[in-house]
């Protein structure tokens, strides 16, 4: 769907309402990012607009759609840096899931494809966005099938055969490397973890980078004590909205501290990037200490940026903060 406007919201029927009049009385409301009318309607604030895959005129970064499931529709946008067209050394390869509280946001937005474009340009690499289905139309744990679903697509590559020439050319698939914002964080750890457990064929995870990932725990840690009831119980609410069937905010998808499996971690390197005034701060440092001790043998690494809040890269990418993290996660990969 088309857009002149980011912030454009987008309302959507979920289910019929047996009242024929539309009403304004809320049923769930996760403002500043969707609300839930009792009669059925999904309205999305922020996050709706979509631009084409293109060839970026500052960076030479091409992207294009890529089709991974015509039974789910699960798609990705695929990027590649201008340096492919001179030389034929493969590159590594960055999977990417975006953030958006599993709710708003997609590959194919602006905020999106715009960071895609800088990071692909600064690190030299290629990337996949992933597109997985959204919530409330598709809760948890699809957006996690989804995911996995789209890391067996891009292991198919393995041997240079696959159904995608960019990544058969140009990706190579024993440097690989997941990287997600807010709740695509969440998802790029669950993934790395699944790897750990489960194995992926036919690719090697090097190194994954968490920016401001949203993970959460029952208990406060650390300054979270000085959070208020309000804060807690919008982000225990959220969880809870997104994955029906979850045991609570101490599930091992939201709180790696409670996962038995995160000692396997399936990743060499793992980089965490935290911001000063983000409501997740706390937990986003408490998870690099988890990490540490759950008996995983590889290192951890911490960027905090002084005085900013969650995601500020993506609103604000041209700041000093911004640009310094881009030029970690690039040394980070490379």
């Amino acid at each position: 769907m088309q857009a002149s406007l980011h912030c454009r919201t987008e309302i959507i029927i979920l289910f019929s309402s047996t009242n024929p009049n539309m009403s304004d009385e809320l049923a769930h409301d996760f403002s500043p990012l969707f609300k839930i009318y009792k009669d059925g309607r999904i309205e999305r604030l922020m996050g709706t607009d979509t631009v084409p895959p293109s060839v970026h005129p500052q960076t030479g970064v091409e992207s294009k759609h890529v089709m991974i499931s015509n039974e789910t529709g699960l798609y990705a946008r695929l990027y590649i840096p201008k340096s492919t067209t001179t030389s034929s050394t493969k590159l590594p390869l960055l999977v990417y899931f975006h953030g958006g509280g599993f709710c708003v946001e997609t590959a194919s937005s602006p905020t999106y494809h715009n960071y895609l474009n800088s990071l692909v340009a600064e690190a030299n690499v290629v990337a996949v966005s992933v597109d997985f289905r959204r919530v409330p139309e598709y809760p948890l744990p699809v957006a996690y099938n989804d995911s996995w679903d789209a890391l067996k697509w891009v292991a198919s590559h393995s041997d240079g055969s696959g159904s995608e020439e960019w990544l058969n050319n140009h990706a190579d698939l024993q440097k690989l490397f997941f990287s997600g914002d807010s709740s695509g964080g969440n998802i790029a750890h669950n993934m790395a973890v699944k790897v750990g457990s489960e194995g992926l064929v036919g690719v090697k995870l090097i190194g994954i980078v968490l920016v401001h990932p949203f993970l959460w725990g029952q208990e406060p840690i650390g300054g979270e004590s000085t959070m208020t009831a309000v804060q807690r119980e919008y982000l225990d609410s959220m969880w809870r909205f997104v994955y029906p069937l979850t045991s609570g905010s101490d599930d091992p998808l939201l709180n790696p501290g409670k996962d038995p499996k995160l000692g396997g971690l399936g990743c060499e390197k793992v980089l965490v990037c935290v911001a000063e005034n983000d409501t997740l701060r706390h937990r986003n440092w408490y998870y690099s200490e988890v990490l540490r001790k759950s008996g995983w043998k590889g290192a951890v690494e911490v960027l905090e940026a002084k005085g900013e809040g969650h995601v500020f890269h993506l609103f604000n990418p041209t700041c000093d903060s911004a640009q310094a993290m881009l030029k970690k996660i690039t040394s980070f990969i490379n």
